[in-house]
């Protein structure tokens, strides 16, 4: 039986090496690639890629040009619970399986969505600032808001929103969230109308995947109808907010300041103003990191991968494809 290769398409600030030792122990053969994130830049392949059997992605392009010249794929395996970087419908199509990263940073992110939410509310930067210039109280001017008086807003309640929600909620007054695949009733936590969650929010958190559909869901009309002095925190896609808006809300002081894990377009221009803004705390895409976490980041597409050059099949997979014969004996 001739070794299956595995393409890895981009080397990310994941180590690839464990993922691509892991297949090869079992019988694959791997290609670590340089493929692009953005429209336009040339998508080269390295020599004999033409073959592979199946994708494990960071945050590169996964589109139909691609595709075209990587007949043979089977399955594509994310390093990331987000597979916003495939043509979903193009991989549907051809019958491509497609399975994502499940849980392998929930509390991490959940630590990090909190952490960003305190800063933010306790005006971190701003306290540091003045320790920095050799001043002390007299010369803070912002006076934090009480967090037991406030109400933390949940855009999207799965499982990083539910762990966010149960760590926040003894420190908050109240913890709503809106989620249009979440129903039934959840302790502590209230279910609202997208309206309600955006208008009763102090602080407004996005958990939300980025589709067609939720691209740019924060957006000028969605700042106006927050409250006024509320403040944003984003630890999904950067892609959910219109970056203009924010920066207008931001300006204006409809929004007392954001705090953020992802940009749009990442990774930012060295001279974005974000990076700098007075009222943002931005963070290097790092809420998924730790210890535990990078185990899990750098193996588990590998194993995904592996299951299904078995199996011929996934059990678990966020978009199903067409079952195979296996590439690989058990």
């Amino acid at each position: 039986m001739t070794r299956p290769l595995v393409l890895f398409t981009d080397e990310t600030d994941l180590d690839p090496r464990p993922g691509r030792a892991l297949l090869e122990e079992a019988g694959c053969d791997t290609i670590l690639a340089a493929l692009p994130t953005r429209e336009g830049e040339p998508q080269n392949l390295p020599a004999g890629a033409e073959r592979a059997a199946a994708l494990v992605v960071g945050y590169a392009r996964i589109d139909k040009p691609l595709l075209d010249r990587l007949p043979e794929v089977g399955v594509i395996a994310t390093m990331s619970a987000g597979f916003d970087m495939i043509d979903r419908a193009e991989a549907e199509r051809r019958g491509i399986w497609i399975v994502n990263l499940v849980d392998a940073a929930t509390e991490e992110v959940a630590a990090h969505a909190l952490t960003l939410a305190l800063a933010l509310e306790r005006d971190l930067r701003g306290s540091l600032a003045v320790t920095a210039a050799g001043g002390w109280t007299d010369d803070v001017s912002a006076v934090p808001r009480r967090l037991s008086t406030l109400t933390l807003g949940l855009f999207g309640f799965g499982r990083i929103a539910r762990r966010f929600a149960e760590i926040a909620a003894p420190a908050f007054g109240r913890v709503i969230a809106h989620d249009p695949f979440v129903t039934g009733p959840v302790d502590g936590v209230e279910l609202v109308t997208r309206e309600e969650l955006i208008a009763e929010s102090d602080i407004l958190s996005l958990h939300m995947p980025l589709t067609p559909e939720t691209a740019g869901s924060i957006d000028a009309a969605a700042i106006a109808a927050m409250r006024p002095g509320s403040s944003l925190i984003n630890v999904s896609r950067g892609e959910l907010v219109d970056s203009a808006a924010l920066r207008d809300a931001l300006a204006s002081g409809q929004l007392r300041g954001a705090a953020v894990d992802v940009l749009e377009g990442e990774p930012p221009a060295s001279d974005d103003p974000f990076r700098v803004h007075e009222r943002m705390l931005v963070t290097p895409h790092v809420a998924f990191l730790s210890e535990g976490s990078l185990e899990h980041y750098t193996v588990d597409p590998a194993r995904n991968v592996l299951h299904w050059l078995r199996a011929g099949r996934l059990d678990r997979a966020v978009v199903p494809g067409t079952e195979r014969e296996p590439l690989l004996r058990s």
